[in-house]
């Protein structure tokens, strides 16, 4: 009975050490789910800097950093109509220290670390061969996770769990093996339902920006589409095996794109508009 009170109060406290926030607004698509942080953005902005930093500077030795000047002017003219828009959902993110690069790699991937750093390799450009809709579509989702802090999220997650099965195995008396079992059931328990809902909240900002952009949220379904061509080969992508499409979340993108449909019509005809001047 002592022990569990005394597992009982690891736990609380753990639980007291975090913070409840909202990382971003509804927006059209209605993203509302409150987050649990245990580190700061501050911590997490910071080390996402050291880190991109780092892998830029070891790409540019390996010359495989912004090969392609086409391909280069491509991506940055897709982000810097994305950029504007993240004012929707946050008041902050439109004055962020954005970075975008391309990557010279077979490898279909693209990212976006904390704080708005975001590559793109040439793997998903030459082998999906996105339109610039379809391309929006990817970057929009990247900087959805970024926006909405869920590498913070996730690295909140991980730390409450580590030093949760670290004080209770303590209290009662469980091994390294014993630790290493409960952090895989933890793993599973505590984050790939919140993964999931992570993607869904990627989904749903994504489809928003590029609407907002004036690219067309439809496109979000034929990216899907050319994603499962590509993984038709011996080795499915890297994106489709850390974003596994699904049936449920085609129709999910769905009815979000219905919702965002107009905010696209209206940047179409403001683009018109100003070209007509």
């Amino acid at each position: 009975m002592k022990r569990s009170l005394l597992a009982l109060a690891v736990v609380a406290a753990l639980g007291a050490g975090c913070q409840t926030v909202d990382t971003t607004k509804a927006g059209a698509v209605g993203v509302e789910r409150q987050q649990r942080m245990a580190l700061s953005s501050e911590q997490v902005n910071a080390e996402a800097q050291k880190a991109y930093a780092q892998m830029m500077g070891q790409a540019q030795q390996k010359g495989a950093l912004d090969k392609d000047a086409a391909q280069v002017a491509r991506v940055k003219a897709i982000v810097s109509r994305l950029i504007p828009q993240t004012a929707a959902f946050r008041d902050d993110a439109p004055k962020w220290a954005w970075e975008t690069h391309v990557l010279t790699t077979d490898e279909v991937n693209a990212w976006c670390m904390p704080g708005g750093k975001i590559a793109v390799y040439t793997g998903l450009l030459n082998k999906v061969q996105p339109t610039d809709d379809e391309l929006a579509a990817v970057l929009g989702h990247e900087m959805g996770h970024a926006l909405r802090e869920h590498t913070r999220e996730q690295m909140s997650q991980q730390a409450i769990t580590q030093t949760a099965i670290g004080g209770l195995g303590a209290l009662l008396g469980i091994g390294d093996l014993g630790q290493s079992l409960a952090g895989a059931v933890a793993n599973v328990t505590m984050e790939l339902p919140k993964s999931r809902g992570m993607e869904k909240e990627a989904d749903d900002i994504g489809v928003e920006l590029a609407a907002r952009a004036g690219y067309n949220p439809q496109a979000s379904v034929s990216l899907w589409q050319k994603m499962e061509k590509v993984a038709g080969g011996s080795e499915p992508p890297k994106f489709l095996s850390t974003h596994p499409p699904s049936a449920d979340r085609v129709a999910d993108l769905q009815k979000q794109i219905e919702k965002v449909m107009p905010l696209y019509q209206q940047a179409k005809a403001g683009g018109a508009a100003a070209a007509g001047k």
